[in-house]
């Protein structure tokens, strides 16, 4: 590895933290795709490029992308390029994500909020290492390493059909979860005093005066649901509060006011809807179970119909809004075009 490429920096003495970076560093060498597995804010994207750095492929591309951050259309556009004319805007041929990381490693962030479409695609790329841009109908071959992260429990989306099985199979070669900062409790003081050093640096202060006794009590005994990113807020606030001076209080909500706004009544109707679909639902489900003569039935045809007849209500229900039906059905909105793809309902 060359002198100005450093591993991203990770910080850490607790058991599970170092058995966690044993197995970042047994895995990285070999070229089959990882998923990693986490709750927000515990370093899932440090991870991935540390297994970059560390195997044969350090040399090439680096690549990253959320999954979540963009629609449907513009990320299959994204991964797979487009040739010039494939849709209203493309003047040009552009190359994907997956053709700029040939040779290297491409990181696939939010994995589970892709619809069924793209997840097929990755599939194929994974199975052939090949794939067509949009537009186009030339084969292109790629040699790519995919790592892949989420917050949710893809085994459970695959088994009520939210997410492809088989993809689930070719992604989880190995999998890699990230211990919440809350198992951590010995590294807790210990990345404290690195952010609020790092704050003083930043804020040109002389030198940091350390945390009182009641706030290293604080730090240790919070949950800490947004884990190491919402501890590196904290400290930040806390040090540029109390500049050259001993962090005696903590803000863990910065929202927090007599003066806060509540729920607007709009979100509030939205709320109450959802509410009443799934009470509607549980209905359904217990008149559907009730109806039930014991007779022989198709048990995966029944449920079929059962999901289009739901789905189709919810979308007349929503004027055929397809982000207020997902709301309303408690979906992400590429689940929700996930079910409708797979039922043949998209307009």
């Amino acid at each position: 590895m060359s002198d100005d490429i450093t591993l991203p920096r990770m910080i850490g003495e607790s058991a599970c933290f170092l058995e966690m970076q044993e197995h970042v560093s047994r895995v990285a060498p070999l070229s089959k795709p990882v998923l990693i597995v986490g709750e927000r804010g515990t370093g899932k994207e440090l991870i991935a490029a540390r297994l970059h750095y560390l195997s044969r492929r350090w040399q090439n591309n680096f690549l990253k992308i959320n999954c979540a951050a963009l629609s449907e259309s513009l990320l299959e556009a994204q991964l797979f390029g487009h040739e010039s004319g494939a849709f209203t805007g493309a003047s040009g041929q552009r190359k994907g994500y997956f053709e700029r990381a040939d040779g290297g490693t491409l990181f696939l962030d939010e994995l589970a909020n892709t619809s069924m479409m793209v997840q097929e695609k990755i599939l194929r790329v994974i199975e052939y290492g090949e794939f067509e841009r949009l537009g186009g109908n030339q084969t292109l071959q790629v040699d790519v390493r995919i790592v892949a992260a989420t917050n949710e429990d893809l085994p459970a989306l695959g088994r009520t059909g939210r997410f492809r099985e088989d993809l689930i199979d070719r992604l989880s070669f190995d999998v890699i979860t990230l211990p919440p900062l809350r198992a951590r409790s010995e590294d807790i003081l210990v990345l404290a005093e690195h952010f609020a050093v790092a704050m003083v640096k930043e804020l040109e202060l002389e030198y940091f005066a350390g945390f009182s006794d009641s706030v290293q009590q604080q730090l240790i005994e919070y949950s800490w649901p947004g884990n190491i990113r919402e501890l590196k807020n904290v400290i930040e606030r806390a040090v540029y509060q109390h500049p050259e001076k001993t962090v005696t209080s903590l803000v863990f909500n910065p929202f927090e006011s007599p003066f806060r706004p509540s729920l607007s009544p709009v979100r509030d109707q939205s709320v109450e809807r959802r509410d009443e679909q799934a009470a509607v639902s549980t209905t359904a489900e217990k008149e559907n179970v009730s109806s039930w003569t014991g007779e022989q039935l198709d048990f995966r045809q029944h449920m079929q119909d059962y999901e289009i007849d739901m789905l189709k209500k919810a979308m007349e229900h929503c004027q055929f809004n397809q982000r207020k039906t997902a709301e309303l059905l408690s979906l992400s909105y590429h689940q929700l075009r996930g079910y409708l793809r797979k039922y043949d309902l998209l307009p």
